[in-house]
């Protein structure tokens, strides 16, 4: 029993050992390329640096470029909504300062059919 599951995890370890080195290569990002010992490896890590950089970069410009088109259209919008704003507070103050005009114009008249009926309500 024992002899058997020394000879599984002494197959089996290794092979688990190598699929997680393949994996982590396989994962895009910055590596450490002043471990490489020869030329050609360090000179291939660090493009892939390079390349990943690019990549990475290229990504964010073209995210912050949608962002800033959607935040655009998003003030164009609010300007349109202001506007439409202003309008109806402007047409609110003319009516208001109409009907305070209108309302000073009959304060202003005397009322003509009135005085006759208070000098005969005084008899």
């Amino acid at each position: 029993m024992i002899g058997r599951i020394a000879l599984v995890l002494g197959i089996a370890g290794p092979c688990v050992l190598i699929a997680a080195v393949s994996r982590a290569q396989d994962i895009p990002g910055i590596e450490i390329c002043t471990v490489e010992k020869t030329m050609e490896r360090r000179t291939s890590c660090l493009q892939s640096n390079v390349d990943f950089l690019q990549k990475t970069i290229t990504k964010l410009a073209i995210d912050h470029a949608q962002k800033l088109d959607a935040a655009k259209a998003q003030i164009e919008g609010l300007k349109a909504n202001v506007a439409a704003l202003q309008k109806v507070v402007d047409d609110l103050q003319a009516a208001q300062k109409k009907t305070a005009e209108d309302l000073k114009k009959k304060a202003d008249v005397p009322p003509a059919k009135d005085a006759p009926a208070a000098k005969e309500g005084g008899k």
